[in-house]
């Protein structure tokens, strides 16, 4: 069952994304006035396919969900008409070849937009940025990190949970700096700036899983009684009837002390019925959970009181969808960078096995996060399309750009001879993707 979703995760995010990156091709093409032949979701064998249109357009979906294409009328890829010649994509002007390619990536990013602006309207849940640890003789430490400690921004960046704290971090190191600034506030509400000596941590620190290992402090995590925050919409609890502010007293008829009891007993027994007593406003009650199977552990969709979510209205949502996604195709070009000058290590790439695995646990964990994994891999293709490899939309760019410098188009044999590099290129990077993801798997 776990294979399966995720494998139907990954199909639906796959199919959208493509399809909007098409998309992007196909639209501008058509209010441009070039014909289009064919648009396809996926490569190989039609498993679908049907005419539209008064150009009889072909629309295909196929059986190898690793991309998808649009094909226009051209007279390199076959004889056109003479009536037909001004609605060849070959025959365009410089502009109009240039701005359908980049159509593509560019309704990425639109889509990414969409999808953050999306997540901030239904509500950011993570945990609030305490300091619940400070290791002995640690870089936290020697900043004057101490436990009860808020951080509240990193380098003047706001971050209000632990994810913010990481992301702003890799941020500024990716910058190369040797210094961190942490606005932090204490337990009696003064507020401070500590400076934390990065010494030789690198983004592989991070990147590897190790931030709070190499920094030396780790999130609050006290011992909570079992009380219920948030209830995530449409989650086993919410179907159970558990509400904000329920106290868990037992869990087929066992005692739950506290939160750490109660998600150990909940993540054991996932699809199991489980007899819930809480206690709500002086009211005993007795409910029947069913937990939800994610990655085969029991989820039940509540948050504890100390997990904040950030939240806002359409048109402040809207505008952190903008910036969300100017941040990640910032940082995913940095990351690329780094790993290009051998700074981070190939191991962090990953193909369509870990894409599915992570698609399969996003949809899983709620709609929040879900909506935030299909702006990162959107981000991610608008990003890889735009660099300068042929056979991508940045390949094309590139040869356009080098035709309005020079005047004339690359000649045939230059831009095959490219192409059969790019092409190496990116079976060379698949390769090294899936060899990755079956590391990852099977160890």
């Amino acid at each position: 069952m776990v294979f399966l979703e995720a494998l139907l995760a990954f199909a639906v995010v796959i199919g959208i994304l493509v399809t909007i990156h098409e998309f992007g091709h196909y639209w501008v093409a058509r209010r441009l006035g070039v014909k289009i032949l064919r648009f396809s979701i996926g490569f190989g064998k039609p498993l679908w396919s049907r005419r539209f249109g008064k150009d009889k357009t072909e629309f295909v979906i196929a059986p190898i969900p690793l991309g998808g294409y649009v094909k226009m009328l051209d007279e390199r890829e076959g004889e056109v008409a003479p009536e037909e010649l001004h609605r060849a994509f070959n025959q365009q002007s410089l502009k109009v070849r240039t701005a359908i390619v980049f159509a593509g990536p560019f309704f990425n990013f639109l889509f990414a937009i969409l999808a953050y602006t999306m997540m901030y309207m239904y509500g950011v849940t993570g945990m609030a940025a305490l300091v619940g640890e400070v290791t002995p003789q640690s870089v936290a430490e020697q900043a004057g990190f101490h436990v009860g400690d808020q951080i509240i921004a990193v380098n003047q960046q706001p971050t209000l949970r632990w994810s913010s704290v990481v992301e702003a971090s890799l941020q500024q190191m990716l910058d190369d700096k040797k210094e961190l600034i942490y606005s932090v506030k204490d337990r009696q509400g003064y507020e401070s700036d500590l400076r934390l000596n990065l010494g030789e941590l690198t983004v592989d620190d991070i990147a590897g899983g190790e931030f709070f290992d190499k920094f030396g402090f780790y999130p609050f995590r006290p011992p909570l009684p079992p009380l219920i925050g948030e209830v995530t919409a449409n989650s086993a609890a919410e179907k159970a009837g558990l509400q904000r502010g329920d106290k868990i007293i037992k869990l087929d008829n066992q005692e739950i002390s506290d939160w750490n009891a109660l998600v150990k007993y909940i993540t054991q027994r996932p699809e199991q019925d489980i007899r819930v007593e809480i206690e709500r406003h002086h009211q005993q009650l007795s409910l029947i959970l069913r937990p939800d199977n994610v990655s085969g552990k029991g989820r039940m969709g509540v948050y504890a009181p100390y997990f904040v979510t950030e939240r806002y209205g359409v048109w402040k949502s809207f505008t952190q969808g903008i910036e969300k996604t100017w941040d990640m195709s910032v940082l995913t070009l940095r990351l690329m960078a780094k790993m290009v000058t051998l700074q981070i290590s190939y191991e962090h790439i990953s193909g369509p096995i870990s894409i599915a695995q992570f698609a399969g646990q996003s949809a899983q964990l709620g709609m929040a996060i879900f909506l935030s994994f299909l702006g990162l891999v959107s981000v991610s293709l608008g990003v890889l399309n735009l660099l300068p490899i042929p056979l991508l939309d940045g390949g094309h760019l590139f040869f356009y750009l080098i035709e309005a410098i020079k005047g004339s188009p690359v000649s045939d044999y230059t831009e095959s001879l490219f192409q059969r590099v790019g092409l190496t290129l990116l079976i060379g990077l698949m390769g090294l993707a899936i060899f990755n993801d079956l590391e990852r798997l099977f160890s």
